[in-house]
């Protein structure tokens, strides 16, 4: 099966906020978000990869930079370089294109003190999240009609051990071990962390600002904003549950925490 005519019309880049660690949790930031970003293939290539390159090469000259929210939020490499109006000037574009682009989002948001506290032995938080995501893709997927192709899904590599428990536990999920019971149309790519793809970047952008408008609901912002457009919802409109999945979930009210910078946007 070669064809791309057994391909779906779809794409998922992944990227994660925070580490999967429940020995050492941060309470600054004590989550792990995993974000997915699902694309019609067409759209992604005819808009969304011009209109970032497009940004890149105004603002830089080129387009080898690779967009890490991480270096944007502290001013590390290629963004060390740009002074504060062409760093806010590059920022507003970037949600601009952010706000225009043609995704689904959906993310797994895992409480990691949540987790601990409620289960004597608590699940990877990587895996968990990774469960919700699929089983809610496949959702998608069936209001779509593309249950019966293969869609990718692209995660960025974190190390030899991680990729292959990741692989091992990609493969569980998606054989049966999963809410349908059956297997689903799914395989994964790992990509190297330098990869300069768009998706990947997008998803990477997305993963903080989910976690802190979970966390900090209070402290709004245009890119927490603009990113609750892009969620996948009910028939009512609710993205609880459907687009935004938060583990384990309180009744009691949201997450809290100290206080942290306000995430880029």
């Amino acid at each position: 099966m070669t064809s791309t005519t057994f391909h779906s019309d779809y794409i998922v880049y992944v990227d994660e906020s925070g580490d999967h660690s429940l020995e050492s949790i941060n309470l600054e930031y004590p989550l792990f978000v995993l974000s997915f970003c699902i694309f019609r293939k067409d759209v992604y290539a005819q808009k969304m990869t011009p209109a970032v390159r497009l940004l890149k090469f105004s603002t830089f000259g080129h387009d080898m930079v690779v967009l890490h929210e991480i270096d944007i939020r502290k001013k590390k490499g290629a963004f060390a370089r740009l002074g504060k109006e062409a760093r806010e000037a590059f920022l507003s574009a970037l949600t601009d294109i952010i706000e225009a682009a043609e995704f689904k989002l959906i993310a797994v948001v895992i409480d990691k003190r949540g987790l601990k506290a409620r289960y004597s032995k608590p699940g990877h938080p990587y895996h968990l999240a990774m469960e919700f995501g699929l089983e809610r893709i496949y959702r998608f997927l069936i209001s779509v009609g593309q249950t019966d192709r293969m869609t990718y899904l692209v995660c960025e590599a974190r190390g030899a051990k991680e990729d292959k428990e990741l692989e091992l536990e990609f493969r569980r999920i998606r054989d049966g071990s999963n809410f349908f019971h059956k297997r689903l149309p799914f395989d994964l790519i790992i990509a190297d962390k330098k990869t300069n793809s768009e998706g990947m970047q997008l998803a990477d952008l997305t993963a903080r600002p989910i976690g802190l408008s979970v966390l900090r609901p209070e402290q709004s912002n245009r890119a927490s904003a603009v990113l609750d457009t892009k969620f996948c919802r009910d028939s009512k409109g609710s993205k609880w549950g459907i687009g935004l999945k938060v583990f384990p979930q309180k009744a009691e009210g949201p997450l809290s925490g100290p206080r942290s910078p306000t995430p880029i946007g």
